[in-house]
């Protein structure tokens, strides 16, 4: 994918409700991916509010998420993206078409948000979920993503969400 050069590349992280896994994402790929992306996330059906275990787990992991939002996919719809990335068989399914041909993949994560049990089984989810979508995230930035055409790129995207070994 051809970039322009200091120009970020733009990334979606897109749920449903944009209340925990893709805001995580979201501020997760805000601090890895600083310089290199502008990282944004949204919901098919916003819940309107950002779950306080989410902005918990971002902050212990030093990520200052306190200005996040739940959002609607709608607010991006003209903005041209490189990457949409769904982290919810939901949106997964209702994914809208993006302008500019972004590359797509699916990331799927249980939904923390979904958690039974005591606030502290609850946090429980919320740290593996968080640590796997971290992983991701981290994977996905080491890449060399400059210089890979874009059949590569939708290659190694789709790869990190299979849990395959990536072959840049």
């Amino acid at each position: 994918m051809s970039q322009k050069t200091n120009t970020p590349f733009k990334i979606l992280f897109l749920c449903t409700g944009n209340s925990a896994r893709s805001i995580i994402a979201e501020y997760t790929m805000q601090r890895i991916g600083k310089g290199r992306f502008e990282s944004y996330s949204a919901g098919a059906q916003p819940s309107g509010t950002v779950h306080p275990f989410a902005i918990e787990f971002l902050k212990n992991i030093n990520i200052d998420a306190s200005d996040a939002s739940s959002k609607s996919w709608d607010e991006f719809k003209d903005i041209q993206f490189d990457f949409v990335i769904t982290v919810c068989d939901n949106a997964k399914e209702s994914c809208p078409v993006w302008p500019g041909q972004p590359v797509i993949a699916h990331w799927g994560s249980e939904d923390p948000a979904a958690a039974g049990g005591s606030d502290k089984d609850k946090r429980r989810v919320f740290k593996r979920v968080g640590i796997e979508i971290q992983r991701r995230i981290e994977l996905f930035c080491s890449l060399p993503l400059e210089k890979m055409d874009k059949l590569k790129l939708q290659e190694v995207t789709s790869d990190i969400g299979n849990g395959e070994p990536v072959n840049a």
